[in-house]
């Protein structure tokens, strides 16, 4: 039978799976440094030492394999959405006080204009579309985003680019070529739906910020308030509206929107239940994923794409359009997918599609006319053979008539500047999140669902299921101790993380030591010798395992990685943070001494500047660290200036910081030291108090000698 020994001491790179072998090219020859893994002419692998990926990348959507595999998926993909968005937990939902005035009459429909406080102090303006003459049973509602068309819902395209559509055959006169986005709502209200078309933050007259401005700092990024997450709760507050009204049944009302109208569409479709069905137009696909600031923001698409942002709808009634743009290859990238996972979730008529590609990006009448019968079939109850209908001639409303605000209806007094706004949203999400504050082992409860999902999520997930050597190991002694160099990574990923574990003839295979150093593994020797607050350790027959995390030793990038300075969602919307990256090789190690070194306890150490990924690390290690020691380095996350600055983690002033990690740690043994002005204490000892492990927390506020470190660990 193998020894623990034996299996720190075997490579699996002849057991393991090809795609776990990638071919890399290893140093052999430690003379200059017994630590190094990989040849100064031949650099590491890591494909996160890359460009890092963007909105124009490719997104693919792998459908599941069984039901319970995608729910736990949608759970997953879900909360990451509310995440993202600074919706998690939801903000409280204060009154509307909406005011709706101004009724237009039309043929068959009214146009009234409506104007709403989504959260105190910012505000909703829309159009609402009603039938005319309808009495009686309530109706079924439609939210229609209107894209970044300009001026959008008072959009008017012009006589020029009208006669083009007319002659191209995608509208059919210059009323509807000029007005497309006014035939749309005015069609459904006369096919007997009440329809709300209201404003994107900054455009028509929700002009208080700026489309797609006032979030671009880091304190924005640290809280997670992002102009999409702003858009993404206006929608949620149009949905109350449109539900709140007598005449609207709330158990049937869908939402259309084409391009970023598209995305509003299944963001909401994704995190809110109410929805009955959706049609986002000209927006899903593998490619290009959206690229105003409105349709981004930090954690958004991180292993994720568009096609499975939409697909946490089903089973409910999905159609989508495509046209002769990103979406041009949705019938056969995308869509397959989606109809395979609505025929394992029982539901194949539920999902349609259909791309014009004689047209350019468009919602124009063939797409409009495809909606209307989709939310016939699935909002009226309407046979198919009965749904489809062809959209009539209209009289469009001039623009200037659409506008909200008057001499009878002011701009509201209290209405608030981006400053103002973010001010106040940053002083409820603290009162919201400080009430977590654990009591008892109720709110501890409470309190780990809802800051321990956050971590999940910005942390890039929780604890690998396994780890694996992708490569080596090769062996050195160095006065008397073992040193195995190799690479390691998670089963089923593509990470090649450079790696040290050192023993000595005293390993019982028993305990490992995760060593977390700002110099990596080649911390762990020095002038020839294992380090100082390593031998004890090694003394005492424990193992040591030390990687080289992102951004150290051999995994420095051959230059440096930018994060996006127009705005950081550009960046961290498709990739992980450096430091949750950090976080994530240091579970990866984690894995690794519990699956292939096959240990029975696993400790983990943060020195100086690790000391906080360390902690962050633990947070989400669910049991698997016995014991943790980290140096907190005096670091406080509102302290970071910087978007670019490796220790931005957006979201993390959200959540409470270093304090609320420690505070998930709970009841584990910890030592946190050299916290000073960190401002941890309240809520790691609240944490703890509740979980009736108070005393498994230990504090100091200087820094400490590594050797009272050690003797910690070794207690």
């Amino acid at each position: 039978m193998m020894t623990r020994r034996d299996a720190l001491a075997l490579s699996l790179a002849g057991v393991a799976p090809a795609a776990l072998r990638p071919s890399l090219a290893l140093a052999q020859d430690a003379a200059a440094d017994p630590t190094r893994v990989f040849g100064p002419d031949r650099p590491a692998s890591d494909p996160r030492l890359g460009a890092p990926k963007t909105l124009n990348g490719y997104f693919p959507f792998t459908v599941p394999k069984t039901r319970e595999e995608w729910a736990a998926r949608r759970a997953a993909v879900r909360e990451q959405v509310l995440v993202a968005n600074g919706l998690w937990p939801l903000p409280e939902k204060t009154p509307l006080n909406a005011v709706v005035h101004g009724k237009i009459e039309r043929d068959g429909y009214t146009v009234e204009k409506v104007f709403f406080a989504s959260t105190p102090g910012h505000y909703v303006c829309g159009n609402l579309y009603r039938p005319a003459g309808k009495a009686g049973a309530r109706s079924p509602g439609v939210l229609f985003a209107h894209g970044h068309w300009a001026n959008g819902r008072l959009h008017d395209a012009g006589e020029q680019a009208a006669a083009a559509s007319v002659k191209a055959g995608g509208e059919p006169d210059p009323d509807r070529g000029r007005f497309f986005l006014q035939a749309l709502p005015a069609t459904l209200a006369r096919l007997g739906f009440v329809v709300f078309h209201y404003d994107m933050v900054g455009v028509a007259d929700s002009t208080a910020l700026p489309h797609g401005g006032g979030f671009s700092d880091a304190a924005a990024e640290l809280r997670l308030q992002s102009a999409m997450g702003l858009q993404t709760w206006n929608s949620v507050r149009a949905l109350d509206f449109l539900a709140g009204l007598p005449d609207v049944d709330a158990a049937r009302i869908g939402m259309t929107g084409a391009s970023g109208g598209g995305t509003q569409t299944f963001i909401l479709a994704a995190i809110d239940d109410r929805l009955a069905a959706a049609f986002p137009a000209v927006m899903v696909s593998t490619g290009m994923q959206g690229g105003c600031v409105c349709e981004n923001c930090s954690y958004l698409r991180v292993g994720t794409g568009n096609v499975e942002l939409a697909a946490l709808f089903a089973p409910k009634p999905l159609g989508l359009s495509g046209a002769d743009d990103w979406t041009k290859e949705i019938a056969t990238k995308g869509a397959p997918e989606l109809r395979a996972l609505y025929a394992l979730l029982g539901q194949p008529d539920h999902f349609t599609s259909r791309a014009w590609l004689e047209y350019g990006h468009q919602y124009n009448v063939h797409a409009r006319q495809m909606m209307y019968a989709w939310f016939r079939r699935h909002l009226q109850g309407r046979p198919e053979a009965e749904a489809a209908t062809a959209e009539p001639p209209f009289r469009p409303v001039p623009p200037r008539e659409l506008r909200v605000f008057d001499a009878t209806h002011p701009r509201p007094a209290d209405e608030l500047d981006a400053p103002r706004l973010r001010a106040a949203l940053a002083k409820s999400s603290d009162e919201q999140v400080g009430r977590l504050t654990p009591t008892d082992a109720a709110s501890l409860a409470e309190f780990r669902r809802v800051a321990g999902t956050a971590f999940r999520v910005v942390l890039g997930g929780g604890l690998p299921a396994a780890a694996a050597v992708r490569a080596g190991p090769f062996e050195t002694k160095v006065d008397g101790a073992v040193l195995h160099r190799a690479v390691i990574g998670r089963v089923g990923g593509r990470d090649a993380v450079p790696a040290v574990g050192m023993l000595s003839p005293a390993f019982k295979g028993e305990t490992v030591v995760v060593w977390a150093h700002p110099s990596g593994k080649a911390s762990l020797v020095a002038g020839g010798r294992p380090a100082a607050a390593a031998q004890p350790l090694l003394d005492a027959g424990f193992g040591v395992i030390a990687p080289d995390v992102l951004g150290v030793g051999e995994q420095v990038p051959p230059k440096p990685v930018p994060v996006d300075a127009r705005y950081a969602g550009y960046t961290f919307g498709y990739n992980l943070p450096r430091l949750a990256e950090q976080v994530q090789d240091l579970l990866t190690a984690v894995a690794f001494a519990r699956s292939v070194l096959r240990a029975r306890r696993v400790l983990l150490v943060g020195w100086g500047a690790m000391g906080p990924a360390a902690v962050l690390a633990r947070s989400v290690a669910g049991d698997a660290v016995a014991r943790t020691a980290a140096d907190l380095n005096g670091f406080r996350f509102d302290g970071v200036a910087r978007t670019d600055d490796p220790m931005m983690l957006p979201g993390a002033v959200k959540y409470g910081g270093l304090g609320a990690a420690l505070a998930l740690c709970a009841p584990a043994e910890v030592f946190a030291f050299n916290h000073s002005g960190t401002g941890i204490g309240r809520l790691a000892e609240a944490a703890y108090t509740a979980a009736g492990g108070k005393e498994k927390l230990t504090r100091a506020g200087e820094a400490q000698p590594d050797a009272a470190v050690v003797r910690w660990l070794l207690r």
